[in-house]
Formats: C-alpha cells, sequence, structure tokens
C-alpha cells in the first residue's frame, strides 16, 4: 500500500516542493522515516503515531517507511507532521479521497490537533509563486501571516480529523483577500519631543530617515546617543506592502510570530549588545536562521559601544551595507537573507568617554584614543555617509519645559521628502537616496555652478574617497529633496559636508 503527499520544506527564506512517500508493507511493526530528516523530523513518529490514534484513527500495525524526496534536501523543523500523517491514513485506506493539489504542513500534538509552525509564509510564497492552483492546508493559527498572499487558497485547521473530514466531505477553501497596508505608523511612545535640544542632531536623524543613510554618532555618556537613535524608526515612512511581505517573512522564517502577531507592519528595530557573536549578528548556524542584520530589515539596526563588537562582526557588515543581502555559505548549502537595513551607530570619543567634554577630564592617553578608534576600520568608516558628534546638553537646556517638535511632524516632511524621490528611484528598483550606486549618483544627482565648485574644493580639503565622494552626494540630494529643491545647491553639499567632515578628520 502506497501514498503520496505533498508538503515543502524552507531552507533559508527558499521553498522547495517535498514529496512524502509512504508505503506499509506486511513485516514487523517498524516506523522509519529516510531523506535526511533533521532530528525534529525524526521525532515525528512518536507525534504521528499518539496524534493518529488520539484523532480516532488507527495506526498500521505494519513495516511503514516514509521517504522525503527529494533525498539529497535536508528537512528541518515540524512541517511534515501532518502530512506524514496524512499520507499513513492514505496508505492504509482509511482516507480514500484523491489528495491532488493539496499542500499539507503543520505539527501536531499527541492528541491530533495542529500546532502553529515556524516559515509558513515563506513556505507558501514560494510555492504559490510558481503555482498558484494548490490548496495549502496550513494550521489555523498561523492564516495571519498568510493574509500578503493575495488570491491563495487556504484550508486551515484545528486538527487531524478535521483535515480528513474537510478532504473527504469537500473543504471550505479560503481565498486570501487583497491585502491594504495600515492607514499610517502607529505612534510609538518614544517620540522626537522628549528630546531637549540637539537640533543639530535632530535634523540629521532626519535626514538619515528621508535618505536612508547610514549614521554614525559619537558623543560622552548622557550625551544622548540612544535616546535618538531609538527614536529614528518613528519618523521613517510607512511601509509598503512589498516591504511588509519581505520582512514578515523574516520574522517567520525566524519563528518571531508565535505571540499573536500575524505581520509586520511597522519597521523593526533591532539593538544587538556588543557580546553578540557573529552568527547572532549575520544569521546563519546549525540550523540556518536570519541574523541582527536581516531583523532589521527595512529597520533600524541600533550598534551601540560600536567598537566594543568583536572585530569579524563589524568587517563582515561591510558587504551588506553595500548589496541590501547577505549571503551564508555552507558545505551543503548557500543561503541569501535580506539585509537592507539602516545602521545607527554610536561611540564615546575614547575609552573613559570624556575625551574633549568640558566638564569631566578625559583620564586617556593619544595611544589610548588612537587605539580605541582604530578599532573601527576605515572600509567600515567610509560606509556612514554621516558621522556627527554630539554635545552634552548645557544645565539651561536640561531644564527647558517646552517639548520639542514632534515624531508625526518630522515624519510628515520625511514621507513628503521620500515621494519626491520616488519617481527617480523606483524605475531602477530602489527606495531611498542611499541605494544609488556610484554610476546612479554622477548621473541623477544634477549640481548648479556653485554647487560644484563648492564640492570640488571639498574634495581636497577633505581627503575624500571616490565612496566619499558619492556619499555627500547622496546626502546633498535628501537635503534639496527635504527643501523640494530640483537641483543640488551649494548650501546643500555645506550641510552635507558638516556631517562627513568628522569622519574624514578621524584620525585628526
Amino acid at each position: 500500500m502506497y501514498a503520496t503527499v505533498a508538503s515543502v520544506s524552507v531552507v533559508g527564506l527558499t521553498a522547495h516542493p517535498v514529496q512524502v512517500e509512504v508505503d506499509i508493507a506486511d513485516g514487523l511493526p517498524v516506523f522509519t522515516i529516510v531523506g535526511l530528516p533533521d532530528a525534529t523530523v525524526q521525532e515525528a513518529r512518536e507525534r504521528v503515531k499518539s496524534a493518529v490514534r488520539n484523532a480516532g484513527f488507527r495506526f498500521p500495525a505494519h513495516r511503514i517507511t516514509v521517504n522525503l524526496a527529494p533525498a539529497d534536501l535536508r528537512k528541518e523543523g515540524a512541517f511534515f507532521d501532518l502530512p506524514v500523517a496524512i499520507g499513513i491514513l492514505k496508505a492504509s485506506g482509511q482516507l480514500e479521497a484523491p489528495l491532488e493539489g493539496y499542500v499539507f504542513l503543520g505539527e501536531l500534538s499527541l492528541e491530533g490537533t495542529l500546532r502553529p509552525v515556524h516559515g509558513v509564509l515563506p513556505a507558501v510564497a514560494g510555492l504559490a509563486a510558481a503555482d498558484g492552483t494548490h490548496t495549502y492546508v496550513v494550521p489555523h493559527q498561523n492564516v495571519g501571516e498568510l493574509a500578503l498572499l493575495e488570491g491563495t487558497r487556504l484550508l486551515p485547521s484545528v486538527g487531524l480529523s478535521e483535515v480528513v473530514q474537510a478532504i473527504v466531505e469537500g473543504p471550505v477553501i479560503l481565498v486570501v483577500p487583497a491585502y491594504h497596508p495600515p492607514a499610517g505608523v502607529v505612534d510609538s511612545p518614544l517620540d522626537f519631543a522628549d528630546v531637549k535640544g540637539q537640533a543639530t542632531a535632530k535634523r540629521a536623524m532626519e535626514i538619515a530617515a528621508a535618505g536612508g543613510h547610514n549614521i554614525l554618532l559619537t558623543g560622552s555618556p548622557g550625551s544622548g546617543k540612544t535616546m535618538l537613535a531609538e527614536r529614528l524608526p518613528g519618523i521613517m515612512p510607512p511601509m509598503m506592502r512589498e516591504e511588509v511581505l519581505e520582512v514578515t517573512t523574516v520574522y517567520s522564517a525566524a519563528g518571531l510570530l508565535m505571540d499573536g502577531q500575524s505581520m509586520v507592519e511597522q519597521r523593526p528595530f533591532r539593538h544587538p549588545h556588543h557580546t553578540a557573536s557573529s552568527i547572532a549578528v549575520i544569521g546563519g548556524g546549525a540550523t540556518a536562521r536570519p541574523g541582527e542584520i536581516s531583523l532589521a530589515d527595512r529597520g533600524v539596526l541600533f550598534m551601540d559601544e560600536l567598537p566594543e563588537f568583536h572585530r569579524d562582526v563589524l568587517e563582515v557588515l561591510r558587504q551588506p551595507l553595500e548589496s541590501g543581502t547577505i549571503t551564508i555559505s555552507r558545505v551543503r548549502q548557500t543561503l541569501t537573507y535580506p539585509a537592507h537595513f539602516l545602521l545607527v551607530a554610536a561611540m564615546n570619543p575614547c575609552p573613559c568617554g570624556w575625551y574633549g567634554d568640558t566638564t569631566h577630564p578625559c583620564i586617556c592617553s593619544a595611544s589610548d584614543v588612537r587605539r580605541y578608534r582604530s578599532r573601527i576600520s576605515g572600509p567600515l568608516l567610509d560606509r556612514f555617509d554621516m558621522v556627527l558628534s554630539i554635545p552634552r546638553l548645557q544645565a539651561s537646556e536640561l531644564g527647558e519645559l517646552h517639548a520639542g517638535e514632534t515624531s508625526a511632524a518630522i515624519r510628515e516632511r520625511v514621507t513628503l521628502a521620500r515621494e519626491r524621490a520616488r519617481g527617480v528611484l523606483e524605475e531602477r528598483g530602489l527606495r531611498a537616496n542611499a541605494d544609488l550606486s556610484g554610476p546612479q549618483v554622477r548621473k541623477l544627482v544634477t549640481l548648479d555652478r556653485d554647487a560644484q565648485a563648492f564640492l570640488t574644493m571639498a574634495v581636497t580639503r577633505f581627503s575624500l574617497s571616490g565612496r566619499g565622494y558619492d556619499k555627500v552626494l547622496k546626502v546633498a540630494r535628501t537635503i534639496a529633496d527635504l527643501d523640494g529643491a530640483q537641483r543640488v545647491h551649494a548650501e546643500h553639499i555645506s550641510e552635507a559636508l558638516q556631517y562627513r567632515s568628522a569622519g574624514a578628520t578621524w584620525d585628526a
């Protein structure tokens, strides 16, 4: 007796069709699963046995062999509990209805109910993109994250017996309706109105949000670096449908949608500790999982105490900062995750934190300061579009009673600036000015005569590299978008250089 059931395996964020082949033969009762299953899949044998019996069916007392094809693809996770159980019922004659057109995935409890599994969104999205005619039988708790897949046919179920009943009697198919993004950003309790003073820093954060520019904040302890970074997602524009789908896919694969959250509609903010390993930040591991840079996709990655991070973590950031993806190569497989994040880094000016402060004496020697700053390599520093020094507030500023400008007001200007740049960027598949390549910057960013002369002078004065030159143009273009200007003027170049000069004179 033989049966085959369609399922799917997710490797990284890529879905691979899997055929679950079940053969029941005479012989001693043995239940074997082959086809490169991991420990979780191997343990499905005990879950399936109990689930089949407790759902009111008979578990065959024969030799059962389950093959997960293709045999050279490693199978991970609890996706295969449901298709294995359905295959056994089909092969043993307890389920006679045809199974063509169905794709099964879900974890079974011992009593036969379905439990949610992570990675459902990339699994269904990958197969639905290739063939939209299948009906996907999934745990009902996973339906929320599939709301992004318009037109997909779903059969959400509570347990094994319900799945069998629905197939036999004719299922009630749920067709996913069109997704409508939220009307706006849900205001965060962290508001820029709470930040006193720091007008220059607030302006820099507005420019970073409008253009997607990476920014490095330096300053003494208590100057407000973390406070500014935490409020940056609140002034970024709402995510578009494609961004919501991309981010939710990452979080689904990482298993971070299990607490009743159906999708990620607000821009992420990730804040890894400086002791985090390279695998935690970059992703990968024995069981492939997105890292912090992918969990910050389309949002903000905040790296506080930047020089304290391991050197290998810092250097591996260079490639995703340029490409917006991270590729992890292993012996058996190569995984690619999205990593299109806005990097906000913060650091003290020296080991003790008080270099250049007017009220606290610095106890570090000149060599200590150089050694501390040298932990940030030149190539990594060059990938920050903006480098800004944050001064500590004066006593008069700390005593201010009036609130500053709200995040909502700043977000309106940021969103308007993005709208002004959208036409040119979308033609090239880009989202923000920071995504422009070097040739695109020189072709698309038009300067008036004074701006060109000013920039030429600055190249020599600040010893700008080719990448630094391009980044000044990108930031200047964003400033012009905020001002509603068609061309980049000298004042735009001047302001952009203010946010670059600290990086150009890093070793001074």
